[in-house]
């Protein structure tokens, strides 16, 4: 009675033993570390590391060490003091090609890491950095999405001999003029095919000019506005990659709203520039039929639109947009040879590729023009209230003659400097945003305050911990002891999950941790008070052990899953701090019902089974 069988112990050895390896690496701490990640075009290599070294050198900054690997160049050093003298001097030598980031790298001994044990990672009110509450635009979403489908409409009515006077966007609403009634009827018919997302419908008021309605259904709409905010979710995630950022946190928040923490960033003006930005190109064909002085005096031609140029004066453009900074896979900066300004080389995916190719092959000898898109959010005070005002920024940066023909690979000039031409290779490289932002909301967390948090959420674990086990200990003895050791256990598999499963603590984990520390004991003490009635009913105490366990298991049971429902509840509709509490208490009730339940009945098996016993120190 009361015996467990050889494997069921070597199990709890082998569980202990693995479960403290993969919690050791949370005790060395991390390093100050300078982050240099390739660009596109850039490689990482023993060349450069040897020339960083030498620039460091010469600059009196001692490295303490690095790591090459074919993504990333990693540089340690003893102090935040060097890493930022460190960072300065890499980024003035390598900022046109890589990025150079501060980051705090664990300091892991190398026998750990080759057993793939890291340490868990830290989240923002641990570490320290940057947060963002970002709210898209959803009617600006909604008005490109229209104006997108306008063009949509009148490339499908020439293609199909339809002739038409107009397409106007008007209040959400596509207006289409024509002729007579018949070609109406037939627009009307092979619209409702093609465009089946779409409600179209005739204007009975009008009988003059025929004249459709298309309107945008409801279901199209809500795909808009979640199409909108999952690629802006993407290209937020791409450009924070761009920037090194390490375990950003960046998810949505309700239907409009993104949430973007990050980490251990300490230049937060750069952060927000190229979270904020919305810059993208666009690329028009020079609209040459047309008189441009006609144009600057009001009588611009239907399907042309006037724009300024960077440089002064303004251009004639056709409206027909050739590819967008949508259809840009990779753009690098650099300079050009002959002339010496920056520069901008892209390349666009197959769609894009195709209508640039379709586009030069028909019209060389004609000019291309540049359109730089920006939206702007300026903050200003109108009758005392200060109301966010937005404007869209268009220039066109660039016109030039197609001297012949080109598709996927081409460059784009103009650009005022090096810094302005490497900001939008990078944003075109992360992708545009599907619509534009506003930074509602910022938040800094500075390293001092961090640390704080962490000191106080270890104390916080500690105290909780040490009273637990005295109490244990002193009201029931023995067992008490055993309790103690399974909560140790408990605490070291916690650590140890969360570490393979590289989870970010944040508070409301500590705080999840803290609680599976009180209720770790719960299923203990149920065995232990069931245990002691059994004595007192008189039955020995071999029998008593086996009915106290046996006994107890099934409202341990109950409470702990009730528990566990309730925290993945928290898990599936709760977000950010919520999740992170809800991790770690799940993890918690799983490990603490292991410890509890077989983790101290192996060590009252391997202390009072199958001896002749006559009382208990319960």
């Amino acid at each position: 009675m009361n015996h467990f069988p050889a494997w069921k112990n070597i199990l709890l050895i082998v569980v202990f033993l693995l479960g403290s390896v993969y919690a050791l690496p949370n005790l060395y701490g991390e390093d100050p570390a300078v982050q240099v990640s390739p660009l596109r075009n850039a490689v990482i290599n023993d060349i450069l590391l040897a020339d960083i070294k030498e620039k460091l050198n010469g600059g009196n900054v001692e490295l303490a060490s690095s790591e090459l690997s074919e993504k990333q160049l990693l540089l340690r050093f003893s102090d935040t003091g060097n890493q930022l003298k460190a960072a300065d001097i890499i980024r003035d030598a390598l900022a046109k090609n890589y990025v150079v980031a501060l980051n705090l790298a664990p300091a892991t001994p190398e026998w750990l890491r080759a057993l793939n044990a890291f340490p868990m990672y830290l989240g923002l009110d641990l570490r320290g950095g940057v947060h963002f509450l970002l709210d898209v635009d959803m009617a600006a979403a909604e008005k490109q999405s229209i104006s997108r489908q306008a063009l949509d409409i009148r490339q499908y009515l020439r293609e199909n001999k339809l002739r038409y006077l107009s397409v106007l966007v008007s209040d959400e609403t596509i207006r289409i003029k024509f002729r007579n009634l018949d070609v109406q009827s037939q627009a009307l018919e092979k619209l409702s095919r093609q465009f089946r997302t779409w409600e179209f419908s005739t204007e009975l008021e009008n009988t003059i000019t025929p004249t459709l309605i298309a309107n945008m259904s409801a279901k199209e709409l809500a795909a808009v506005k979640k199409y909108a905010l999952q690629q802006n979710i993407i290209t937020l995630k791409n450009r924070v990659n761009e920037l090194g950022v390490a375990e950003p946190v960046i998810q949505q928040q309700g239907d409009r709203r993104i949430v973007v923490e990050l980490p251990g960033v300490q230049d937060t003006a750069r952060a927000k520039e190229i979270l904020g930005a919305t810059a993208t190109l666009e690329y028009h064909l020079v609209d040459v039929e047309h008189s441009l002085s006609a144009a600057i005096s009001g009588r611009v031609p239907l399907g042309s639109k006037l724009y300024n140029k960077r440089d002064g004066g303004q251009v004639l453009l056709k409206k027909q947009v050739i590819v967008t900074g949508n259809e840009i896979i990779d753009a690098s900066s650099g300079i050009e040879n002959d002339t010496g300004s920056a520069m901008v080389s892209v390349s666009l995916d197959g769609p894009g590729g195709k209508k640039m190719s379709k586009t030069t092959r028909n019209n060389t000898g004609k000019p291309m023009a540049v359109v730089f898109i920006e939206n702007r959010s300026d903050i200003k005070r109108v009758n005392g209230e200060l109301v966010r005002h937005k404007t869209i920024v268009e220039e066109v940066i660039n016109v030039a003659t197609i001297r012949g023909h080109f598709s996927n690979r081409f460059q784009t000039t103009g650009l005022d400097n090096s810094a302005e031409a490497r900001d939008l290779a990078l944003l075109l490289r992360a992708g545009a945003l599907a619509a534009p932002i506003d930074i509602v909301e910022e938040r800094t967390v500075g390293p001092s305050l961090g640390q704080d948090n962490i000191t106080k959420g270890f104390q916080s674990v500690l105290i909780g911990f040490v009273l637990v086990l005295i109490f244990m200990a002193i009201y029931y003895k023995t067992f008490g002891l055993f309790a103690d050791i399974a909560l140790a256990t408990n605490l070291i598999l916690i650590i140890a999950i969360l570490s393979l499963l590289q989870a970010t603590l944040t508070l409301p984990g500590i705080a999840g941790i803290v609680l599976t520390v009180g209720m770790a004991v719960d299923a203990n003490v149920l065995i232990f008070e069931r245990i002691k009635e059994e004595l007192k009913n008189g039955n020995s105490a071999q029998a008593s052990i086996q009915a106290g366990y046996e006994k107890a298991f099934s409202t341990i049971a109950d409470a702990n899953i009730t528990t566990l429902i309730a925290a993945i509840i928290l898990f599936g509709f709760g977000t950010g701090p919520i999740k992170g509490f809800a991790i770690t208490l799940s993890i918690g009730i799983l490990t603490s019902m292991f410890t509890a339940i077989i983790g101290t009945r192996a060590l009252v098996n391997l202390t009072y089974g199958n001896r002749q016993i006559n009382t208990l120190k319960i």
